[in-house]
């Protein structure tokens, strides 16, 4: 699609969504137990419906974080997104805790043994890195202003700039391309939860500035292709009015459909497991690929065994605007960060408390905390990359 025109279709998803709720409190439990233990092992689902929340998997050491801790950060995230409905609220809701002792084959698997045996991969897959010019983060834009609508329009209802905006709501853009640049959008289409007293009018108007805002000048769609809550009515929202689980949106996380996904979620798993941990590697090269001016775009794959150290294999697609040799750079890649499990998280600071922020408006594209969340997202290997060439 890089030489030709075409519309690209990306969409996000708020923090208040089903699968974003799920996201953010198996990502807050996960940081309990980072914060605890930075070599701790988790791997936590959530499941949430009408004023039910359910966690399960395995964690290792078990009862770090006891059950009861971890029913008050589910309460705890929950009421930080805000949900105090019905149907859904932070307090009532019932909250049930199925949480073990991880797997001792598993173990024996991943952890070094202290002597020749380096810590393996958490578990077998394939994990893709993407970055393009299209956006001063280097993302696609179509998912880069699709988060920023819905951030924006979150950080107004949390400090009350907006009222009667619910915690659940979507967006979702269009984006015309003219010889693979993105040059306007198509249409536009934002879903949000509301009070009863706003009319369907009354929405789209209170959604609007957010979108022109976050647009660049001249980029707005067509009026008869803005789209505003098109079945008309949503007060029931959250998971009261559709079940959530955690790592149903990896799409929305990622590209948006505008680079090739492993399969994995992220969200509820520690940095052993490369499903995370090796798609932020992916991104952090692609990205310091591109910021050192060695291609417009680039896609990087990794594939890992589980119980195995090194990656299997490293594919670089530079999509013919690179002013490199692509298996040159494969090498390069390597030389310049340590793609082990261990050697992962080492580089990125990946042990710590860092990814609750990450549950929504994507883990890419983000600016990096001084905490250290979103390292991923520095380009401090671009003048290594430029010198290797």
């Amino acid at each position: 699609m890089s030489q030709r025109s075409y519309i690209f279709t990306s969409e996000s998803v708020s923090e208040g969504h089903p699968d974003k709720v799920c996201d953010r409190i198996s990502d807050s439990v996960l940081d309990a137990f980072i914060a605890r233990d930075p070599q701790a092992r988790v791997a936590v689902e959530t499941l949430t419906t009408t004023n039910l929340i359910v966690l399960a998997g395995e964690v290792r050491p078990d009862q770090l974080v006891s059950r009861d801790e971890m029913e008050a950060i589910a309460r705890a995230a929950v009421r930080d997104i805000g949900y105090e409905q019905e149907g859904f609220h932070w307090e009532k809701a019932e909250v049930q805790v199925h949480v073990h002792a991880q797997s001792a084959h598993i173990a024996q698997g991943v952890d070094a043994d202290g002597g020749n045996k380096d810590e393996g991969a958490g578990d077998q897959g394939i994990m893709f890195g993407y970055a393009c010019r299209e956006t001063a983060e280097l993302m696609p834009a179509p998912i880069a202003y699709a988060h920023r609508i819905l951030k924006d329009m979150a950080e107004a209802r949390h400090s009350g700039r907006v009222a009667d905006l619910g915690p659940d709501a979507k967006s979702q853009i269009s984006m015309r391309y003219e010889n693979g640049q993105p040059v306007g959008v198509d249409s536009v289409v934002v879903s949000t939860q509301h009070g009863e007293s706003l009319t369907q009018a009354d929405v789209r108007e209170i959604v609007r500035p957010f979108v022109t805002a976050v647009l660049p000048n001249g980029w707005m769609c067509p009026e008869e292709k803005f789209y505003v809550n098109p079945t008309g009515t949503f007060v029931i929202g959250g998971p009261d009015g559709d079940a959530g689980l955690t790592g149903r949106k990896i799409i929305v996380d990622t590209y948006g459909g505008a680079a090739p996904h492993g399969g994995g979620a992220f969200s509820g798993k520690d940095p052993t497991k490369v499903d995370r941990s090796a798609a932020y590697a992916a991104r952090y090269l692609a990205k310091n690929v591109v910021a050192a001016g060695l291609a417009d775009k680039c896609c990087l794959q990794l594939s890992y065994a589980i119980g195995v150290s090194q990656p299997l294999s490293i594919l670089v697609d530079l999509f013919d605007t690179g002013n490199v040799d692509p298996q040159r750079l494969e090498q390069v890649l390597k030389d310049v960060m340590d793609l082990s499990p261990r050697g992962i998280r080492e580089h990125l600071g990946l042990n710590k408390p860092i990814y609750a922020r990450t549950a929504a408006y994507g883990h890419f594209g983000r600016e990096p905390d001084a905490d250290g969340g979103f390292s991923w997202e520095k380009t401090d290997l671009a003048d290594a990359l430029k010198a290797a060439f």
